[in-house]
């Protein structure tokens, strides 16, 4: 006999309906109650229906799960994105929230970071011609600030020298930033951009009394000399700056106004801060540098009249320059006296073995802080051969770069003096007012070595080296020894009483406003 169709609906059953343990409870009676026979399986008429009946309630109770899944998944991802959105709504008012709050901050820091105004009686103002190269110019402009604050007068923000010999027309606020200038100083001395109305038409009507002030003066002469005749005028003004201040002897508070003004508010103006800051920056990722404050310019060399490695055509053109100009009052000059006696800047050829003498790295990046260098496709020859990576910040920039700053003298020596107090090594070849203002600026940035390279010695050591007296051996120790105590290390500022150009400069070595250091003994 043919096998019967019940056996096909207990496999639908056992392969399809529910799942897990429901499915195989219901497997187990459909199995147990079908008793196979030879021919066809005997099935009981209503276990039949039932059987059927839960089949057809499986399937739809199979649907009936799969729909409400369906439901559920889908309230789900609704779920899911309107928490999105919220968290992302949240996200945008506390950016928005965090932006107000942050300004609101730093307008709160800014405004509390400058000092309150200080109130004083004013005794008058002082206006100021400043004179000299930018270096020059800037020590005075400190030593104003403190001899306005200590005499109780208005300082107007001084005028920079435009009939210099580099003819530089640029004025304070092309220089350094004006606005900080004034607010940085206002708790010690009130500062204006300008007189006020009433005093200004008193200038245009009236003589305005000017005076040079005499060099070197402790502040004994501000008070006994000087502040009188600005209480007479009203107005007094100052025709020169330059090295207007002793160098010592004067009151602790004087000195520290004197490098507050320095080092903290004559701070460059933002044009040049932003370019000297991408010239550190190139160095920077190319290595450590060297700044090589390299006085070998035709003016400098006329000027000097120090003409060693020159030929017959080159002195003869420096002699007429030196002659051309009549405020260059030396004109006969020794030139092999200066230079034995330690006065000439040194040559690039004489750098060149002072440097290789102390060991420097010729990997180390050479970076020349200078203008243009006489004679340089000869002079310079033999630094490049001893140090490849000579640069300057002609060759570090695009020439669109340094277009605002070229035919400004002033300019293009700020960006030299912000990359040389930030360099690894600074190394003047000769102690002129940059070199004696970088190499102090260095000292109170926490002394940052700085080569100060005695000419005298190296000048006697390298003709002994040349001639064939000391070895290269021989000539480097002594070199080394020679400057052993002399890379801007703490010291005590020298002082040379009635001969202030023969004693350190305040500028170069402020120690006032620096770590106090152990006075050198006197005992024998």
């Amino acid at each position: 006999m043919e096998k019967g169709p019940y056996s096909l609906s207990c496999n639908k059953l056992g392969s399809g309906g529910l799942e897990g343990a429901d499915a195989d409870e219901k497997e187990k009676p459909c199995f147990e109650k079908i008793k196979p026979n030879k021919y066809y399986v005997v099935m009981k008429g209503e276990k039949l229906r039932s059987l059927i009946i839960n089949n057809v309630k499986a399937d739809k109770l199979k649907g009936m799960l799969a729909a409400k899944s369906r439901s559920d998944m889908l309230k789900l991802w609704t779920v899911r994105a309107v928490a999105l959105l919220l968290m992302w709504a949240v996200a945008v008012q506390m950016r928005l929230l965090g932006a107000a709050v942050g300004s609101t901050v730093l307008k709160l820091r800014s405004s509390y970071s400058l000092p309150p105004a200080r109130i004083y009686k004013n005794n008058g103002y002082l206006m100021v011609s400043s004179n000299g190269g930018l270096n020059q110019m800037r020590s005075g402009i400190c030593d104003m600030v403190a001899i306005a604050r200590y005499l109780n007068v208005t300082l107007i923000v001084p005028e920079l020298d435009n009939t210099s010999f580099w003819n530089d027309h640029s004025q304070f606020t092309d220089i350094f930033d004006v606005d900080y200038f004034i607010k940085s100083l206002r708790d010690e001395v009130k500062i204006l951009k300008e007189l006020p109305p009433a005093q200004k038409k008193k200038v245009e009507s009236e003589s305005l009394f000017s005076m040079p002030p005499v060099s070197w003066s402790n502040m004994t002469y501000y008070y006994n000399t000087v502040l009188p005749r600005i209480k007479e005028h009203g107005i007094l003004h100052f025709t020169k700056t330059d090295a207007r201040l002793a160098n010592n002897g004067l009151p602790v508070e004087v000195q520290r106004l004197r490098c507050r003004a320095n080092y903290r508010a004559l701070r460059f103006a933002p044009d040049i801060q932003a370019t000297a800051k991408k010239i550190v920056h190139v160095l920077r990722q190319r290595g450590p540098f060297l700044v090589l404050h390299l006085r070998y310019e035709m003016d400098m060399i006329a000027f000097s009249g120090c003409n060693e490695g020159c030929n017959e055509q080159e002195i003869d053109e420096l002699t007429k320059m030196r002659y051309a100009y009549p405020w260059w009052k030396e004109k006969e000059i020794d030139s092999e006296k200066k230079r034995k006696d330690g006065l000439c800047p040194l040559t690039p050829e004489e750098v060149t073995l002072a440097l290789r003498a102390l060991d420097i790295d010729r990997r180390i990046q050479v970076y020349i802080a200078a203008g243009d260098i006489y004679k340089a496709e000869k002079r310079m020859t033999s630094l490049i051969a001893a140090y490849p990576n000579v640069v300057k910040k002609e060759t570090l920039l695009d020439p669109e770069e340094l277009k605002p700053f070229q035919n400004y003298s002033n300019r293009m020596a700020a960006l030299d003096y912000y990359v040389s107090i930030e360099s690894d090594f600074f190394v003047p070849s000769y102690g002129g007012n940059m070199a004696k203002v970088v190499e102090g600026h260095r000292r109170f940035l926490g002394y940052r070595k700085t080569i100060l390279l005695d000419r005298k010695v190296l000048v006697d050591l390298i003709d002994q080296y040349k001639n064939g007296t000391l070895s290269w051996d021989a000539f480097s120790i002594l070199v080394k020894e020679a400057h052993m105590n002399r890379m801007g290390n703490p010291a005590w500022r020298s002082v040379v009483r009635g001969k202030p150009k023969e004693e350190d400069y305040f500028y170069t070595n402020p120690q006032e406003c620096l770590p106090q250091v152990a006075r050198p003994s006197t005992n024998f």
